[in-house]
C-alpha cells in the first residue's frame, strides 16, 4: 500500500494518537484521592484530640495528640507519592 505525502501524515499522526490511548496515567488523580483520605483522616484526628484543624501552629503548648496527629499526615501525605507517580492504565 502506497500513500502520498498528505495521507502519510494524517496515518502517522492517527497512529501515534492510537499509540498514545493505550498509555494513560491516572498518577495526578490518584494522589488528589490520596491527599484528600489523609487529610480527612487528620481532621478527624484533631476531632478527637479536641482540636480544629488548621488552628494549632507547632509550638511549645501543643498537646501530644496533635503532633501525633501531624506525624501521621505526614506519613500519609508522604505515602502519597507512591500513588501520584504510579501510572494506571
Amino acid at each position: 500500500m502506497v500513500f502520498s505525502g498528505n495521507s502519510f501524515k494524517v496515518v502517522l499522526f492517527l497512529a501515534v494518537v492510537l499509540c498514545l490511548v493505550n498509555s494513560s496515567d491516572a498518577g495526578p488523580i490518584s494522589y488528589g484521592i490520596c491527599q484528600t483520605g489523609c487529610n480527612a483522616l487528620a481532621v478527624s484526628c484533631y476531632a478527637a484530640a479536641g482540636a480544629v484543624f488548621g488552628t494549632v501552629t507547632a509550638g511549645v503548648g501543643v498537646p501530644a495528640a496533635i503532633i501525633g496527629c501531624n506525624v501521621g499526615l505526614g506519613l500519609c501525605m508522604s505515602g502519597c507519592v507512591a500513588a501520584g507517580l504510579s501510572p494506571i492504565p
